[in-house]
């Protein structure tokens, strides 16, 4: 996430609303960022429950878990990359796509969506900044994952920044073979603390969650769930390795009450655990330089995501739902969701690490690339305006 908080312009190069991380600076934003429960959720399981023999999100123990009783680690800004074929755009929070992330065990994918055009496109802030090209075309890459992994169940987070209608969610969503297969509460769109188990979900081939910002709820897509009607988040602007809580930051209505009774009523939890960097006066981007201790599974180091999870699992006596992250292949986030799962018979993952995009980065993964990213030039030419505005 790339944001001003003094300039608002930057013109054509850094135009546009700001998504998930902080609608109430959008003027000011060159980007932005963007999750009950059964009763036996009441309380946080982190041992691993018996195994079914057979892995539901590369664990057997996981299988007779309720979604809401499960810790679901996400990629924050998931389409938006730093490597070659953005330039090493520094506004890009992740050196990996999405598909590997979900290759890696990640089950949660956030991204922005704007609609500078009649076409819902996946933009970091501005498609002049960053775009990583079409929904439809990233929804279809989704679905070929899915049908290639049929024990799985993801969760997809769309930051709605132009508030486009659900009407044009939709037709996507259908071209891209995602309806078919897109978890439908029976509640409709009402809190509930009753949730599907994975296994449930896989035996029905409803394996697909997806909550979606800035929308109503509609009959006519009863899988597009509105976001903070049914998800609370922590605090997203964190700019200090000792500024990560468990309050809650939105909506505002779940932060009148305690969390355990937000949770109780049926809310599912947001962990935001990414950090931001000050590179001018008034322009900070995501951090790389802390990237090894912030993605941390360790508890004992001030800014560790493990010690983040611990506190909010104590804060909140049960484990934290979904999870954002910013790098997830540095560090070890995967190990921090074992660790709040209770998972220790995992299978089928892929390990993938490296540094800061480029060669390396291609090496390991198999040259797979986001489809149509561009615009690495514009944060460049957008930091530059900024120098001299400043100057």
């Amino acid at each position: 996430m790339l944001f001003l908080r003094n300039i608002v312009g930057l013109a054509a190069v850094a135009g546009g609303a700001a998504g998930h991380a902080f609608p109430q600076a959008q003027a000011q934003a060159l980007e932005a960022s963007s999750s009950t429960s059964s009763s036996s959720a009441a309380s946080s399981t982190s041992s691993p429950t018996a195994s079914t023999g057979k892995a539901c999100n590369n664990s057997p123990s996981l299988c007779s878990r309720p979604y809401n009783n499960i810790t679901h680690m996400g990629a924050h800004n998931s389409p938006f990359l730093r490597d070659q074929s953005t330039g090493d755009s520094l506004s890009g929070n992740q050196f990996l796509n999405a598909t590997l992330a979900l290759d890696a065990g990640l089950r949660l994918l956030q991204a922005q969506v704007h609609k500078p055009n009649s076409t819902l496109e996946l933009c970091h802030t501005s498609c002049s900044l960053l775009d990583a090209g079409a929904l439809e075309t990233w929804l279809s890459s989704i679905h070929t994952w899915l049908t290639q992994n049929p024990n799985e169940v993801i969760t997809l987070l769309l930051v709605n920044a132009d508030k486009a209608p659900p009407s044009e969610f939709g037709p996507l969503f259908d071209r891209a073979g995602l309806s078919d297969l897109a978890y439908k509460p029976t509640t409709g769109n009402e809190l509930s603390a009753s949730w599907p188990t994975l296994q449930a979900m896989i035996a029905g081939n409803t394996r697909l969650v997806s909550f979606v910002t800035n929308i109503q709820y509609s009959a006519s897509t009863p899988y597009l769930l509105p976001e903070f009607t049914h998800v609370f988040e922590t605090p997203f602007e964190v700019a200090s390795i000792d500024g990560f809580n468990c309050t809650i930051d939105r909506p505002s209505r779940a932060s009148k009450e305690p969390a355990s009774s937000a949770l109780a009523s049926g809310y599912l939890s947001l962990v935001n655990h990414f950090k931001y960097q000050s590179v001018l006066a008034g322009v900070e981007i995501p951090d790389v330089s802390s990237i090894e201790t912030v993605n941390s599974a360790g508890g004992s180091v001030m800014g560790n995501l493990g010690k983040h999870l611990g506190k909010c699992r104590g804060e909140w006596n049960r484990v934290p739902n979904f999870v954002l992250v910013d790098f997830w292949n540095r560090g070890d986030v995967i190990a921090a969701v074992d660790g709040m799962n209770g998972v220790s018979d995992a299978v089928g993952r892929k390990v993938m690490k490296g540094g800061e995009g480029g060669k390396q980065l291609q090496e390991e993964s198999g040259g797979e690339r986001a489809v149509g990213s561009r615009g690495g030039i514009g944060v460049v030419v957008g930091l530059l305006f900024v120098v001299l505005v400043l100057v």
